[in-house]
């Protein structure tokens, strides 16, 4: 009888370590699942993929000035703004074409050449910005805040010397992306800090 007794409590013994072992492994794995799940969501800023995007945006537009620009080298500027406004079927003595015209004949190919090769390398800084961001790289977030942080004088000389609600918009637009990757950093810092004190 006291075999049995004891038979009985050992098998009860193991029958509660058994199931409290499976909880535990359970609550782990839950826990584990969870934390992935959160880095997951964590790891995808729709902020920053905007922001990338508008990066990679930027960059295209950039390279069709830059093509455009050399392709027009050694042409008449003039002449193909006669015959862009004769295809929108726009006066070409009117005013308006009348001005660009005037702006247009004192582009030599030089200009052109130092316009094609500034604004392709401004596409191609825009394109590292854009993929580093849309991947969540930190460099490209401080890389961003560098290049806006410098450029914001010469957007704000541009808009005194002649404003118009263009050149308004995009100071506009550099100063949300300026501040919100800002914010990012500053929380992503606070995010590693806490961690480490962990």
């Amino acid at each position: 009888m006291g075999e049995a007794g004891g038979k009985r409590a050992g098998e009860a013994g193991g029958k509660r370590a058994g199931e409290a072992g499976g909880e535990r492994a359970g609550t782990a794995s839950g826990d584990k699942s969870g934390a992935g799940h959160k880095r997951v969501a964590v790891h995808h800023d729709s902020g920053l993929l905007l922001i990338g995007l508008f990066k990679l945006a930027e960059a295209v537009f950039f390279f069709l000035v830059g093509a455009g620009a050399i392709h027009f080298i050694h042409r008449d500027l003039g002449d193909a703004a006669v015959r862009l406004a004769e295809r929108l079927r726009v006066d070409p003595d009117g005013r308006l074409v009348s001005y660009v015209i005037d702006h247009l004949d004192a582009i030599t190919a030089q200009r052109l050449k130092q316009i094609g090769l500034a604004t392709f390398f401004y596409a191609a800084l825009r394109t590292v910005e854009g993929v580093g961001l849309v991947l969540e790289q930190v460099w490209a977030e401080y890389l961003t805040v560098g290049v806006t942080t410098m450029f914001l004088p010469w957007e704000l000389y541009e808009i005194a010397r002649r404003p118009d609600w263009l050149r308004v918009c995009l100071l506009l637009a550099n100063l949300v992306v300026l501040a919100y990757l800002v914010w990012w950093l500053g929380r992503s810092r606070r995010t590693r800090t806490s961690s480490a004190a962990d």
